[in-house]
């Protein structure tokens, strides 16, 4: 996934999706996943996840000018996006020469690793509905990732407290991207033989006639890029304004690899689903798949926000 630009006004995005890949949900959409999930945690269990935030390096420039009473719960929230920044918006970080393939590829050493490892946040797990052959996932790739992340965040881990914060802002956002669709498989057909890179080599258009990418189409349904505070925060913390109560059996599912196992099933029946499909790219989208896509990812983030809460929970009790 490459690095994007990031435009933003208060309130308000503007979408760069015509020729460029897309992140998960992007940041509105992985500010409400972690808004969520702080507040389904314990005190005890914020308290150690706030600690651990305030060793990130962006700490300061993400709590400047929130008040006092809000930084924690504003950090833990900005934090979400902090993966993707570093595709662009941080310095120091490079994925020059950044492979799965690389011996490394999957370390966990903390801040002192600038890569920005564009391929921790999926895995392409292909599918063909034309007999084309599909290819492995990169061995390195969300999965992987998750799981050593998790074990490093593990109070008993061993591994010193700048580490473990690293471990703690990524999976802010790898949780959340596990829970996109399209973050879980690939489409390998005639037209893309080595995949479709889940949706980002494919064009749509919407019902509004916005053209863009498959998967950028997906990634934008919670809205764009918004600022570091005012509105769009108030808007996150608005109990009239979350996510839906996910269901309780499927938010106690711990198994990150059941995770992507669900998303690719939702990424075939509806991300793939008609007109996408059997029409012709660029696909015009109706107003069944919009609402069948809102559907999904709603309650994909609210899964996503529950299952966040309780990996921090056992991770860090």
């Amino acid at each position: 996934m490459s690095i994007r630009s990031r435009l933003s006004v208060l309130g308000s995005f503007v979408f760069v999706v015509a020729s460029q890949p897309a992140y998960a949900w992007w940041d509105e959409g992985h500010m409400q996943i972690a808004a969520v999930a702080y507040d389904r945690v314990t005190p005890e269990i914020r308290e150690k996840a706030d600690a651990l935030i305030r060793l990130n390096p962006e700490y300061d420039r993400w709590v400047a000018g929130v008040p006092e009473s809000l930084k924690a719960q504003y950090a833990f929230i900005k934090a979400a996006t902090w993966a993707d920044d570093i595709k662009g918006l941080v310095e120091g970080y490079t994925n020059n020469g950044d492979k799965a393939t690389n011996a490394g590829a999957g370390r966990n050493v903390g801040y002192y690793d600038h890569y920005s490892h564009g391929y921790w946040h999926f895995k392409d797990m292909g599918f063909s509905t034309d007999g084309t052959p599909v290819e492995d996932a990169d061995p390195v790739n969300l999965l992987t990732q998750i799981q050593t992340l998790t074990n490093g965040l593990s109070s008993s881990s061993g591994l010193p407290d700048s580490v473990r914060s690293y471990d703690l802002v990524w999976l802010l956002h790898l949780v959340g991207d596990a829970h996109q669709p399209l973050h879980a498989t690939a489409r390998f057909s005639l037209a893309h033989k080595h995949g479709d890179q889940g949706g980002n080599l494919d064009d749509v258009i919407s019902s509004k006639g916005v053209k863009s990418n498959l998967h950028a189409y997906w990634d934008s349904l919670f809205g764009g890029y918004s600022t570091p505070y005012g509105a769009i925060f108030d808007g996150l913390t608005n109990t009239d304004t979350r996510l839906p109560e996910p269901d309780a059996a499927l938010a106690a599912e711990t198994d990150p690899a059941k995770w992507l196992d669900e998303s690719q099933k939702l990424a075939i029946e509806f991300a793939y689903g008609e007109p996408v499909k059997s029409g012709t790219a660029p696909y015009q989208l109706d107003r069944k798949y919009e609402t069948d896509a809102m559907t999904t990812a709603r309650k994909q983030a609210a899964l996503a926000a529950a299952r966040l809460a309780n990996l921090i929970t056992m991770a860090l009790k």
